[in-house]
């Protein structure tokens, strides 16, 4: 009587299971190969910046980082975006924070760093100095990794002479480590009131927009 009983219920079970996958199809297939195929080959875009990259004042999902994260699900690329971007994260103490991170395997390496040191007046060969050793790390821990450097400018009541070697500071380092240059990464939103915050610094969520695009121009070549 007992064997008779399980036997019953083994047969509903199998039964129960038969009709869940015929009502859901493919549907359920492909919704596993999705999950798991591509996660063995996703790479990471690691973006390691300042309060520009982290998007001060912005929902997370307003940041550039993620607006780039957007863009490369739509068009179904294996890139994996990692938003380290720091409030008021200067090239120093950028120095004492690249290690850590790098303990995640990194593909694509993207630098913010140097504009809260412009605006301190920091000297330009220290803060060229700083940026030189953490390229120097992210080359020595992954050698194959692919570099974006964006570019940033200070206003002009730093100095000219400062900001000229402010603004120089970028594509020389570009050239030297064979980086991917983003001229200005505040192109068409740096000095437009309307696209920046109160502060007249951290751009808006329409700002960040521009900011995805000025990125996605040299980073798509890229993936």
């Amino acid at each position: 009587m007992l064997r008779k009983y399980v036997f019953y219920l083994i047969v509903i079970a199998m039964s129960f299971a038969s009709c869940k996958n015929e009502k859901s199809g493919t549907k359920t297939e492909d919704s596993t190969t999705t999950a798991t195929t591509p996660t063995a080959s996703v790479k990471n875009i690691l973006f390691f910046g300042t309060s520009l990259t982290a998007g001060l004042g912005l929902d997370p999902s307003e940041a550039y980082p993620a607006l780039i994260q957007n863009r490369i699900d739509s068009l179904k690329l294996p890139y994996n975006v990692i938003n380290a971007g720091l409030s008021g994260e200067t090239s120093a103490a950028g120095k004492s924070r690249i290690d850590w991170l790098l303990k995640q395997k990194i593909d694509i390496f993207v630098l913010e760093l140097g504009a809260n040191d412009g605006l301190r007046g920091i000297p330009v060969a220290e803060t060229t100095k700083n940026l030189q050793f953490i390229i120097d790390e992210v080359k020595t821990k992954y050698p194959d990794v692919k570099m974006v450097l964006a570019g940033m400018q200070v206003p002009p009541n730093m100095g000219s002479n400062y900001a000229n070697n402010f603004k120089e500071m970028f594509p020389t380092l570009a050239k030297k480590n064979d980086m991917v240059l983003i001229p200005f990464l505040l192109d068409k939103v740096g000095g437009v009131p309307k696209l920046n915050q109160p502060d007249g610094i951290h751009p808006t969520a329409e700002g960040d927009k521009i900011l995805a695009e000025n990125v996605w121009v040299k980073l798509e070549g890229l993936l």
